[in-house]
């Protein structure tokens, strides 16, 4: 992945804009297989139309079935990784495109991850910190909105936070995360885990707490993100233009042992599975954070489509109703290189060395000031 910032702008107010720019390239050696290695999954086209449609009434569904037939759309798909991943063309898009434009979202080809390459994440404005660097990074607006219009509670619709690169300097093991995941439309809030070390630099660990994707009766400041089913997905419907997609974290992670049953090969850890930024650096003698710049970053959220029978429909099957896992992805990285180095003389060494100079000449003008004493002594 390649990310680069453009239409940077600077305004008055202390703010400064930009959209940041996303690609994705194959990377063969750190692959397990190719990107023409082919797979069979659900059919998200066909799986998550049914249940889109499922309150058309019957005749309309017949309908819409047999247009499924017509261009021979099955349950399943096979194709290539790089397919399913990137595109790949559909008679049955543009189909539904040249006739229905209104109904369906999706514009040339179709794939997992087609609309996010050479995309950009939206609009952002956020504070500079010039005038006050605790608001350093923080969000003004995105996209020229102070909130959303995706939830049903004026707290779900709040922009907080930051845009999740950077957070102001001085937080302590009280503070959070905050900030707004324009792919996940929502604000997300991480919490102090514990203290560590990342490449001799120490660090305060935030992860995701277990109430990020708990359902509105575990957790009742989550009622706005409903109609929610277990605990442990994000229903995303209402800004993936009401496809039936819930974001979780891999392996339903922290979510409802009941998901574990109705999937076979899952197995859900913390190592694995668990999302988290360690924030640099932890200074023992103040108990908190510096600079707010991440270290060690991973976050892993993991895609999933509700499929189940629609009667009408005959591509459904009897399909049990399930929330099936389509993919699961990692965005990892650390600090390294150069700055490493840099960060870690001016940051790390060059404190360490001042504060033992300090304490030195403190300790060598108690020895000057004693010496005088004792030499005025000795002289009366």
């Amino acid at each position: 992945e390649k990310r680069s910032k453009d239409n940077i702008t600077f305004h008055a107010n202390k703010t400064v804009s930009f959209c940041e720019y996303r690609q994705y390239f194959f990377e063969e050696s750190m692959s397990a297989g190719n990107e023409s290695d082919v797979v069979t999954i659900p059919n998200m086209l066909v799986l998550g139309a049914s249940v889109m449609l499922e309150k058309l009434p019957l005749p309309a569904r017949l309908l819409i079935s047999s247009t499924f037939t017509m261009f021979k759309e099955g349950p399943f798909v096979t194709k290539s990784v790089g397919e399913l991943m990137w595109g790949y063309d559909s008679k049955l898009v543009d189909f539904l495109t040249a006739f229905f434009p209104d109904m369906v979202p999706i514009k040339g080809k179709f794939g997992l991850f087609a609309e996010f390459n050479n995309s950009n994440t939206g609009l952002f404005t956020v504070f500079t910190g010039q005038d006050d660097i605790r608001k350093v990074h923080k969000i003004d607006s995105w996209n020229g909105l102070k909130n959303v219009n995706y939830w049903n509670s004026d707290q779900c619709n709040m922009i907080n936070g930051t845009a999740g690169q950077m957070w102001p300097p001085f937080l302590t093991t009280e503070s959070t995360l905050p900030f707004y995941s324009p792919d996940a439309c929502r604000s997300m809030e991480l919490v102090y885990e514990n203290p560590g070390m990342v490449k001799g630099i120490p660090v305060f660990r935030f992860v995701a707490p277990k109430t990020l994707f708990a359902n509105g009766s575990d957790y009742h400041p989550n009622e706005g993100f409903c109609p929610c089913r277990q605990s442990g997905l994000l229903n995303v419907s209402s800004c993936r233009h009401k496809s039936p997609v819930f974001i979780s974290h891999p392996h339903f992670y922290n979510a409802d042992p009941a998901l574990l049953a109705t999937v076979n090969g899952l197995s859900p850890n913390k190592e694995d599975h668990s999302l988290f930024i360690d924030i640099h650096p932890v200074r023992k003698s103040r108990h908190t954070d510096e600079t707010g710049i991440p270290m060690n970053v991973s976050v892993k959220l993991q895609l999933n489509l509700l499929i189940k029978e629609v009667e009408g429909i005959m591509q459904t099957g009897r399909i049990a109703e399930v929330v099936m896992p389509m993919i699961w992805f990692e965005e990892s990285g650390h600090i390294d290189g150069p700055v490493l180095s840099v960060f870690r003389m001016n940051l790390v060494t060059l404190p360490m060395v001042l504060e033992c100079v300090q304490y030195i000449l403190v300790g060598l003008g108690l020895v000057c000031i004693l010496g005088a004493m004792a030499l005025q002594l000795s002289e009366t």
